[in-house]
């Protein structure tokens, strides 16, 4: 990333395989003065739950005491737990589980973005980005199934998309984006990495690292859009 002296960065989701590798490359670079890093399973002032406002507004107050955050992504998502996996046809939705499927992936990070852009800098180049999928894509989906992640995707970018054109009145340097990591080698995707291409499936380090790249690159005539980790554009 580029310099950003005086200014954090936030990493939600820190203790997933995306979000550690960031939070751990951000801290190598050094190009920010505090890199900040939330997640469920932590403890004190770094827990953060996406199902848990008040949760949110918490770990925001504590960013909020030191320098504004110039960088915010959210790295976090939902495709499967152990006693729910993504639906294969309209016989296995259950209400229960898209109610928390799109909990976690849509309306978390839209909620971490009410508590957190009124933070950052009204002037500026600054960043939000959260995680999304390519299978989110309405125009790239091809094979169905997979619905409440699917849909929650798409609510997501379509969330991102509100969210820029809101921001853009308040700071008119503020990139907010849907960013695809590739197909990484963590829980959510373990279960499902036997189509991958070879080449094609990536550590969390080097995706982390991928990203970071990607992100530095954007303009702000790329927000509220969706792109992959090598700086494509997705078609919502």
């Amino acid at each position: 990333m580029g310099s950003a002296d005086k200014t954090s960065a936030v990493i939600i989701g820190a203790s997933g395989g995306i979000g550690s590798a960031l939070e751990a490359a951000l801290i190598e670079e050094g190009a920010f003065e505090v890199v900040h890093g939330f997640a469920r399973s932590r403890g004190g002032v770094q827990h953060l739950d996406l199902l848990d406002e008040a949760s949110i507004a918490a770990a925001a107050a504590h960013v909020g005491v030191g320098p504004a955050p110039s960088l915010v992504i959210v790295a976090t998502g939902m495709l499967h737990e152990e006693s729910n996996d993504p639906e294969r046809a309209l016989r296995d939705l259950d209400p229960s589980w898209l109610a928390k499927v799109y909990a976690v992936n849509a309306i978390g990070p839209a909620i971490v973005a009410k508590h957190f852009l009124p933070l950052m800098p009204r002037s500026g180049r600054v960043v939000f980005a959260a995680l999304s999928a390519r299978v989110g894509s309405i125009t790239d989906n091809r094979l169905g199934g997979w619905h409440g992640y699917r849909a929650s995707k798409a609510a997501l970018n379509m969330l991102v998309r509100n969210i820029a054109i809101e921001e853009r009145r308040r700071n008119d340097r503020a990139i907010i984006v849907a960013v695809h990591p590739g197909t990484v080698d963590t829980a959510l995707s373990r279960p499902f990495q036997g189509n991958v291409q070879p080449g094609r499936l990536f550590s969390a380090d080097r995706a982390a690292m991928q990203l970071l790249d990607m992100i530095d690159e954007l303009s702000v005539r790329d927000s509220g859009k969706l792109f992959d980790f090598e700086g494509e554009e997705v078609p919502f």
